[in-house]
């Protein structure tokens, strides 16, 4: 069975539990139902379309479970879509909370929703005074409570890029390091994909006149609004710290890459002296007057340690060495 909760609220308090079932909900003034289902089965929606009337193309959405953020209007009714994600390793993993909202129903279906909404319910239950308020309150708690699961998972992802910055400064990225930053960037633009249709889902609820929102419910969503674009912010933050962490380890190591060269070229050209006269020397010519130099091999030597001791000055002044 997929039904999680199902209850009658009056006067914002538990009264009773509400079964599924073909009959036509009755709808009283000062009380609402609140079903939440996870990935229900064709019949459970077929009952609830029974007791609420829910549109079918409403339906159609929440049985496929792969939709974007959106809210539709049908008749007296809301459907709202808002998409959920959490964090496995590097990689985001997405689910579906599908809401249908009347005057005096709130209807949740969750597929792959890592977080279920039973302490958002007894959070809501300790207080009846805004509970009472009916179902435009609970679509916000619902919402709010998506949005809020978003942070903890930006958190973690932030401390993971820190941590690769701080060793990108200390030591070279592996191949599989470099990979990963890839892997987050990837996965922060399709999150951002997320948030900008939760943003518009988020600003219609605020801004727009819509059935079973009331206007003092507003600043509730005004405020999850505001949320919403502060994870906005973040991971665009994240995105370009990434991008920067990447393009610095380059710099970082081609100046390592250039500082080994001048190096190597500094070597090279102090042992060119001692290569040069060697090779002069080295040639075998019969008239050469240096040869029959009582102390030609001690001045020799001295020359070559006095012009590779200078260069080696010089080499190291500049920085090469």
């Amino acid at each position: 069975m997929t039904v999680i909760a199902s209850y009658i609220y009056r006067d914002g308090k538990r009264v009773e539990e509400l079964p599924l079932g073909e009959q036509l909900y009755e709808q009283k003034d000062g009380e609402f139902a609140w079903i939440g289902l996870t990935d229900p089965t064709p019949e459970e929606m077929a009952s609830l379309k029974a007791m609420f009337g829910f549109h079918p193309l409403a339906l159609e959405d929440a049985l496929n479970g792969r939709q974007v953020p959106k809210v539709d209007v049908y008749g007296e009714q809301l459907f709202v879509i808002a998409k959920t994600a959490h964090l496995e390793g590097d990689k985001i993993v997405y689910g579906e909370t599908c809401i249908f909202v009347g005057r005096h129903h709130v209807v949740t279906v969750r597929h792959g929703s890592a977080r279920a909404h039973k302490e958002l319910r007894e959070q809501l239950e300790q207080s009846p005074n805004l509970l009472k308020h009916g179902p435009d309150y609970v679509l916000h708690a619902i919402i709010d409570f998506i949005v809020d699961g978003y942070l903890p998972m930006v958190e973690k992802m932030e401390d993971n890029v820190l941590a690769m910055e701080k060793h990108m400064l200390i030591s070279f990225l592996e191949r599989e390091q470099i990979r990963r930053i890839f892997r987050m960037r990837r996965q922060v633009i399709l999150f951002q994909r997320v948030l900008g249709p939760m943003a518009e889902v988020v600003g219609k609820l605020t801004h727009l006149e819509l059935p079973c929102v009331d206007e003092n419910a507003k600043p509730y969503f005004r405020d999850v609004l505001d949320h919403v674009k502060r994870v906005e912010t973040m991971m665009a933050g994240l995105r370009d710290v990434i991008t920067s962490v990447f393009e610095a380890s380059n710099l970082l190591e081609q100046q390592r890459q250039g500082t080994i060269t001048r190096q190597l070229a500094a070597w090279a050209a102090i042992l060119a002296v001692p290569t040069a006269i060697a090779g002069i020397y080295g040639m075998n010519f019969q008239h050469m007057p240096e040869l029959e130099s009582r102390y030609g091999y001690f001045v020799v030597l001295s020359v070559i340690v006095t012009l590779c001791g200078i260069l080696f000055y010089r080499f190291k002044k500049a920085g090469w060495l």
